[in-house]
């Protein structure tokens, strides 16, 4: 768990170095707009929301996650520091398009292995900590990206080649994780048949109607919950300096490491689903912030208090997912779970870019603010009582 921890804190060391300044290279190095981003990020999203399934399957088939884990992670290691030989947005898109492709490939796959390796009473805290990593090589990556801009300004093409450092120590680090070993048995729903851990068919129809469920909702939300990119736009769009950007982002990743470790430990004492709709109700309170607040410092202190809904969110989703599926088809579920956010993600940025253009940056946001309130109410309506613990 450490060592998948550490192959997240560089890598995203590694992906934030680039994230918070890609709108502003687009935009003022490339000459591209709003909905230009909006296309690369929906598509960027759209590359890995097809493999999700795929390689959570394989990986219940195969028995052995690592190997797509580390093929995922070495794509998107290879590929990210290309972005600074591009010359028009569309060879941006393509990088992109590439870079997700990596994470499609790993993500479902690398939940599988911490959910195996993962106690079962801990799990809240396990994907709370392994969030927490992620985040804190987001804090790392935007202050060593402001601190070469501080020494090069506007080289952003330089900063992005860099990033082929982290990228190696990402790949050293997976090759010294173990396989996890699956032997665990599970109770069976009633009315479900229980498939042998070591034959993944059937998987799909198996996971059970309560995690359909969930997944529709889930999916709900996600079509308002658009690419954070359109929030360093807006920042950008207020007057906040290029190289105030990358602060803003790290110190954002501040608070989403705390929140994460606190927001893990309280859903495995309280549960998950209490947790996840408060995070979603405050992503709502965030998004008509951005919708009805245009003064800098405002939208500022807004902007940082986002983190609180990764820490109520990320982890407890993926632990409620653990709890729901059985040992033998984690990776089918954490593909479904990773494909469902995929697609949200791509149609909610396309069209808030749409939105963002056509009518205004303010009806955006409040379109975001309120898909994430409905889909709050379903959590509750849908689950009236806890989804059954199906494993061990």
């Amino acid at each position: 768990m450490w060592l998948l921890g550490w192959v997240s804190f560089f890598t995203d060391m590694a992906s934030e170095m680039v994230y918070p300044l890609l709108p502003l290279f687009l935009t003022q190095v490339l000459g591209a707009g709003a909905m230009s981003l909006g296309v690369i990020e929906g598509a960027a999203e759209a590359a890995n929301s097809g493999l999700k399934i795929l390689s959570g399957w394989l990986a219940d088939r195969w028995r052995s996650p690592k190997k797509l884990v580390l093929a995922g992670y070495g794509i998107a290691s290879a590929v990210r520091p290309l972005i600074g030989l591009a010359s028009a947005w569309p060879q941006v898109l393509a990088i992109r398009f590439a870079d997700r492709l990596g994470k499609g490939i790993r993500g479902a796959p690398r939940d599988a292995m911490l959910a195996d390796f993962a106690p079962a009473a801990a799990r809240g805290r396990v994907f709370g900590f392994h969030r927490a990593m992620d985040h804190a090589g987001a804090v790392t990556g935007p202050l060593l990206a402001s601190a070469f801009l501080y020494f090069y300004p506007g080289d952003y093409r330089s900063l992005f080649t860099l990033t082929i450092i982290p990228g190696i120590i990402v790949i050293l680090f997976i090759l010294r994780v173990p396989e996890p070993s699956r032997t665990s048995q599970n109770p069976v729903e009633p009315g479900r048949t229980q498939k042998n851990p070591a034959d993944p068919r059937g998987t799909l129809q198996n996971l059970g109607v309560p995690f359909y469920k969930a997944m529709a909702v889930i999916l709900l939300f996600s079509l308002g919950n658009a690419s954070d990119a359109f929030l360093l736009l807006r920042l950008s769009d207020l007057g906040v300096p290029a190289v105030w950007i990358p602060l803003l982002w790290s110190a954002l990743h501040v608070v989403k490491v705390v929140s994460s470790l606190v927001g893990g430990a309280l859903s495995d004492r309280f549960g998950r689903r209490g947790l996840i709709a408060l995070g979603w109700l405050w992503y709502a309170f965030v998004y008509a912030s951005f919708g009805f607040v245009d003064t800098k410092a405002a939208v500022i202190a807004i902007f940082l208090s986002y983190g609180l809904y990764f820490g109520l969110t990320e982890g407890n989703e993926k632990a409620w997912v653990a709890d729901m599926a059985p040992v033998y088809a984690r990776g089918t579920a954490f593909g479904v779970y990773n494909a469902a956010l995929g697609v949200g993600t791509l149609a909610a940025s396309l069209i808030f870019g749409a939105i963002w253009t056509g009518v205004s940056p303010h009806a955006a946001f409040l379109t975001g603010a309120g898909l994430a309130v409905l889909a709050s109410l379903l959590l509750f309506t849908l689950f009236s009582k806890p989804a059954v613990n199906y494993s061990v």
